[in-house]
């Protein structure tokens, strides 16, 4: 009986042996990214890439068909306001006019007999009305013929630059064929196109102005011309601006720039956060704040309301204020008061948050 007792006791001892001798699992922490929530009232303002236009962009052509006799300007002249740019050649429609001006002149002397005799009770109404309904159309024939010789040549709208010149001297073109493509060398426009999500909130913007990499350091004002009440294809707004002409050098069209709206203020129990640190789960959105004290997140559900274009969302919440801090990545792989590690946040000397 002794030998069987020593020998479970030596069992125990064992066994408690190795459990004491046995490495303790621990738990890997999910390292997160921290960001602060930020009142609505700090995002006052939206940026969109735009482009530079002319204020008038359009292709000019002649009202009458025939054959080019000669074009006065090349790609990139600058002209003025009433400058002759190109003609037609106008043989067929002098030879026109002139055969028209000839019947003008005699049926008008024939007319005009007529309606003198006629004043006098020299010949009968109907005559007289036949006499005047004559000289109506042959006057109207006449000053059609007229514009048409007129119409053979092209005269600059406005004043601007010849963009590219689409035909040749010699060349048989046919009425309203483009000839020649123009823009307008006043202020130009810039032009962006604003989603679905900030056009509703177009009755907030207050000012505008846009920057060019090849101007550091320049601001340039601009002035709303128009927002389209209709969206495109792509579910896009297209808004107009005009450039202030206090800045010098000016934009050339075509440059890319980028346009910074500035926004009256919203109400401030609107949030801005990054658009990563909210979790979309069972039809809710909710967020995780960061406690720094025991680095545990708590889990706080918040009401989505639209996304602001520049990487964050604005949302309301009750149980959350600005100043919190919150996981801004990782949210997927977290749960409700999990201990996380924070990312080390970026430093000069620390680049990518690695040290």
């Amino acid at each position: 009986m002794k030998q069987i007792y020593w020998i479970l006791t030596s069992v125990s001892l064992l066994s408690l042996t190795s459990c004491s001798n046995r490495p303790q699992e621990t738990k890997t922490l999910q390292t997160v990214k921290i960001d602060t929530v930020a009142s609505a009232d700090e995002q006052a303002f939206l940026q969109y890439p735009g482009k530079v236009k002319a204020a008038q962009d359009i292709s000019l052509a002649f009202r009458v068909s025939g054959t080019i006799q000669k074009i006065y300007v090349e790609d990139g002249s600058r002209v003025r306001h009433g400058q002759l740019l190109a003609e037609l050649d106008p043989t067929d429609y002098q030879v026109q006019l002139d055969a028209t001006e000839a019947e003008y002149r005699q049926i008008k002397a024939d007319a005009e007999r007529v309606m003198a005799l006629y004043k006098d009770n020299g010949t009968t109404p109907s005559a007289n009305d036949k006499a005047v309904y004559g000289l109506k159309q042959i006057t109207a024939k006449y000053r059609h013929h007229k514009d048409q010789l007129e119409y053979t040549r092209l005269y600059a709208p406005f004043n601007g630059f010849i963009q590219k010149r689409l035909f040749d001297a010699h060349e048989t073109i046919g009425a309203g064929m483009p000839v020649l493509s123009m823009i307008s060398g006043g202020m130009p426009e810039v032009e962006i196109n604003l989603p679905a999500a900030e056009y509703i909130r177009r009755g907030q913007f207050n000012s505008y102005h846009c920057t060019f990499d090849v101007y550091p350091g320049q601001l340039y004002p601009l002035k709303l011309i128009s927002i389209t009440p209709k969206a495109n294809a792509n579910q896009l707004y297209t808004v107009r601006l005009q450039l202030l002409a206090d800045k010098q050098p000016l934009p050339s069209p075509g440059m890319n720039t980028m346009v910074t709206i500035y926004c009256d203020k919203e109400n401030s129990q609107r949030l801005s956060v990054p658009s990563g640190a909210i979790l979309q789960k069972d039809g809710k959105a909710q967020v995780f704040v960061y406690n720094p004290s025991d680095n545990k997140v708590d889990c706080r559900e918040v009401t989505l309301l639209r996304l602001t274009g520049n990487g964050r969302s604005l949302i309301s919440s009750e149980e959350l204020k600005p100043g919190e801090l919150i996981v801004a990545s990782g949210v997927h792989h977290i749960q409700d008061g999990e201990t996380v590690r924070p990312l080390t946040p970026t430093t000069p000397t620390n680049i990518g948050g690695l040290l």
